[in-house]
């Protein structure tokens, strides 16, 4: 079940790419988007028949591949990997929907979109650690290629960039996976024959250090964000919306699955100093986005303070805050591919992002009032207004974490009111006042353009309003690797959890088992 996710869109990819010169662009266009939309019902029938009070992994896939390098074909499915991969499809869908049917070299665009779609929804599913290594490399060249390809101008050096920061991510991770069998002695990658093992608190250490640079890079916090801003400003818009709605959360799902997962107590010994690192990212993702003059630059460096709020659940380690870490993820890649379909538009029409230069673009009549009025919706959740999901999010984050690090929970919370600054700011600029007299004459806003902003604008709202449909998909397993028992195989026995923690922090919900 869980192998159509990967390998319908690789055999799509595949017949798009390789399929004679007749298929015409628009061919092309309607099988990708029917590919991804069948992906995309998949996992929603997946979530129907995803059983949330159970403990271990559901859907199981095991076959031997490679054995003599300790190798198998092992996918498994749990409420951590659930909503990224519901994320996963939704957002590939609107990405190719929102490309422009004249876009060049569309053949291989659709094909370079399918192979990310398939090596996200691998990295995912996979419950072996080289499994999960590879799965994590091929999402690398599809997406270089993207922006390279048909980025914007400095897409060369964006993409470059991109490359190199992400390569080293890999080898970092990769060290660590193969150092962890190493130290173990063990004859296979398989996720379920390390949760569980003892290593000495300096091995862990050891291996838990290049495992959260490398993670690091990807999602990314500070100092690895160099690359995001000018690969997010270089990238075109559906581009932008995997990167920063799919992508990022690779890094943030690679420390919970392997950091908190496999390293438990040297991740509660570094857990302070990740806090801390959280507090930084936020406040400078939050005070760069103020001095942008770019409405894509300073969306991209909103996603470095708000990819911040996850570290800080992450480091908690409690019940509530892991649960809010997975809700994080979710409306995070909600919004800000909101926040970038409209500001595609923006720049489409007005053939401008500069907030120096876009004044009244609320205008009703020569304006854009329904993407002025869906931005102000997406801001409003970016800031987190009750009543969306971002507010959910990060109250949950902040609710965890509080009792385990008040100081930087108390800090993190500065940077939501700061969220609300670098908005308003570009609300009010772009926005607001008499239309620019170097923006005139705007060509109207087409339904196709309309559709997938009002599609998430409406997810998030939803969220927003019954966040318990998310949540309790996700707190048993959780709750289960807080306490330091991440979900294994189905057919090992499981109990009930106790919801409690060292820290005596009861969860905000009630757990089912």
């Amino acid at each position: 079940m869980l192998s159509a996710l990967i390998w319908v869109p690789t055999i799509g990819a595949a017949l798009i790419g390789f399929f004679p010169n007749q298929m015409n662009p628009k061919r092309s266009r309607q099988i990708a988007l029917a590919i991804t939309v069948a992906a995309f019902i998949w996992s929603v029938i997946l979530v129907s028949q995803f059983d949330p009070s159970g403990v271990g992994l559901q859907f199981e896939e095991n076959l031997p591949w490679l054995e003599y390098l300790g190798l198998s074909y092992r996918l498994g499915l749990d409420g951590l990997s659930l909503p990224l991969i519901l994320l996963n499809g939704l957002l590939t869908t609107i990405a190719l929907y929102s490309t422009n049917e004249a876009i060049t070299r569309p053949r291989f665009y659709y094909a370079l979109i399918l192979l990310l779609n398939a090596g996200v929804a691998g990295a995912f599913l996979a419950q072996d650690l080289l499994l999960f290594f590879l799965f994590y490399e091929i999402e690398l060249i599809p997406l270089y290629l993207l922006i390279a390809i048909w980025g914007g101008a400095r897409r060369g050096y964006a993409a470059t960039k991109f490359l190199l920061y992400t390569a080293i991510s890999g080898i970092l991770i990769l060290a660590s996976f193969l150092g962890l069998v190493w130290l173990t002695h063990a004859d296979s990658f398989a996720y379920q024959a390390f949760a569980g093992a003892s290593l000495p608190l300096k091995s862990q250490m050891l291996l838990l250090a290049p495992l959260l640079i490398g993670f690091a890079i990807k999602t990314p916090i500070v100092p690895f964000h160099t690359w995001l801003p000018d690969a997010h400003v270089e990238a075109s818009t559906p581009i932008s919306v995997m990167l920063a709605g799919v992508l990022l959360k690779l890094g943030t799902y690679g420390l919970l699955r392997f950091g908190v997962g496999l390293f438990p107590d040297a991740w509660a010994y570094w857990s302070p100093g990740l806090a801390t690192v959280a507090v930084v990212s936020v406040l400078y993702g939050a005070f760069s986005a103020i001095s942008q003059t770019d409405m894509k630059k300073m969306v991209a460096f909103s996603s470095i303070a708000h990819m911040g709020y996850i570290l800080l659940a992450c480091a908690a380690n409690t019940p509530v805050s892991i649960v809010g870490a997975v809700f994080q993820m979710v409306s995070h890649g909600l919004i800000s591919a909101l926040l970038f379909l409209l500001v595609g538009v923006v720049y489409k029409k007005a053939g401008t992002r500069d907030l120096r230069v876009l004044h009244g673009l609320l205008n009703p009549e020569r304006g854009l009032p329904m993407i002025g009025s869906l931005m102000v919706l997406a801001v409003m959740a970016s800031a987190g207004i009750p009543g969306m999901a971002g507010f959910i999010a990060e109250f949950i984050i902040f609710r965890g974490s509080l009792p385990v690090f008040p100081v930087q929970t108390l800090l993190s919370m500065i940077g939501t009111g700061l969220t609300a600054v670098y908005f308003l700011l570009l609300i009010n600029r772009a926005f607001f006042g008499r239309l620019s007299e170097q923006v005139v004459n705007l060509p109207p806003v087409q339904w196709s353009d309309r559709i997938p902003a009002i599609v998430l604008a409406v997810i998030i709202v939803i969220l927003g309003l019954l966040p318990s449909g998310l949540v309790a998909y996700t707190e048993t397993a959780a709750t289960a690797l807080s306490l330091g028992r991440p979900a294994l195989s189905a057919a090992a026995p499981t109990e009930a959890i106790a919801v409690s923690n060292a820290s005596n922090v009861p969860i905000l919900f009630s757990i089912n088992p």
